[in-house]
């Protein structure tokens, strides 16, 4: 399986939100797959590291584990995969 165009952002997206939020690829995982996440903590890791690919779907319930494990919803949150531009877009 190869990386989509906005894989590489959204990925960088949520690893700001898990660094700004002090949250561990554990409690990421925990959380992703008590709402339907279907790929082991081991498969979160190494898409966390750009090893791995995920499809959209894994990759948008990753976001949403990590903007709802942040304390009062401060600072950043994890992009959605319908959220960035492909990166063959043009720029305005």
């Amino acid at each position: 399986m190869g990386f989509e165009s906005s894989e590489p952002e959204q990925r960088q997206g949520l690893k700001e939100v898990m660094m700004g939020a002090d949250i561990t690829t554990g409690e990421l995982w925990l959380h992703y797959f008590s709402i339907g996440g279907s790929a082991g903590e081991y498969e979160v890791d190494a898409y966390l590291q750009s090893l791995i690919s995920l499809p959209q779907l894994e990759r948008d319930l990753l976001a949403m584990a990590a903007n709802e494990l942040r304390p009062d919803g401060a600072g950043p949150r994890a992009p959605y995969a319908d959220e960035l531009p492909p990166a063959d877009a043009p720029q305005d």
